[in-house]
């Protein structure tokens, strides 16, 4: 019989946990000697801007993606074995024996390749009327060797789309509903509000996005009960996002 509440304390943990990191890292974006924006905007400004304009010497690429790995990799862990030791069924987190069958990796890529092409046009939108910078996060964090692309695209985006998807599509979602008898759509709205809170790093707009983008990604999972399917169209957006700008 699964310990529903004590799950629930390890939910909360890794949660509260996300949600501080991610308002020490809007600080950090923030601070003075970070740019306000990463792009090339200014009058005159090179195709290129300069590594001093990227991001400041202190925060580096490789440092960004070893504390996404790190920070992630920690509340990812805490997760499963908190998920393993209260004895909370797979199936309730939309991992089903065939979890990873065809058409459940096709519909994510589908969904992926989808919501893309929408967070392409508001990226557009954004530009055009200045709504705001929520990629800044996004260029720092692009690597600049071959190395470092393998890195983001085998290792930093499989965890953070399997992490996030598990956190806050099967456990907020599918798990509290079959545990705490509350309704999916109403668990949907509430994790897409702690998963736009979670990106606070990406600035107002990009919290908005986000969680615009959770929102969709929690109808998926809702309709499939497939974690499979968020997974793969959380992957392909934001790999998708970092290869089609990648400098």
């Amino acid at each position: 019989m699964p310990e529903w509440a004590a799950f629930a304390g390890f939910v909360g943990v890794v949660l509260v946990g996300l949600l501080v990191l991610a308002r020490l890292s809007t600080t950090t974006f923030d601070a003075p000697d970070f740019p306000a924006t990463l792009s090339d905007r200014v009058v005159g400004a090179s195709p290129t801007p300069s590594p001093a304009v990227r991001r400041p010497a202190t925060l580096s690429t490789p440092t960004l993606l070893a504390n996404v790995v790190i920070s992630q990799g920690a509340f990812a862990s805490i997760l499963v074995v908190g998920t393993w030791l209260t004895g909370v069924p797979a199936a309730a987190l939309g991992l089903a024996a065939d979890a990873f069958a065809r058409p459940d990796l096709l519909v994510g890529v589908a969904l992926g390749v989808g919501l893309h092409a929408v967070n392409a046009v508001g990226s557009r939108l954004t530009d055009r009327f200045e709504l705001g910078d929520p990629e800044r996060l996004r260029r720092a964090m692009t690597p600049e060797t071959a190395v470092g692309w393998v890195g983001l695209l085998g290792v930093v985006l499989p965890l953070v789309a399997g992490f996030e998807e598990l956190l806050f599509r099967g456990v907020l979602i599918g798990a509290f509903a079959v545990g705490f008898d509350l309704s999916p759509w109403l668990l949907a709205a509430l994790s897409s509000v702690a998963f736009a809170l979670g990106h606070g790093a990406q600035g107002r707009l990009g919290i908005v996005v986000s969680g615009a983008l959770g929102f969709v990604l929690a109808v998926a999972f809702v309709v499939t009960d497939s974690l499979a399917t968020v997974v793969v169209a959380h992957y392909l957006v934001n790999a998708m996002e970092f290869v089609g700008n990648g400098r």
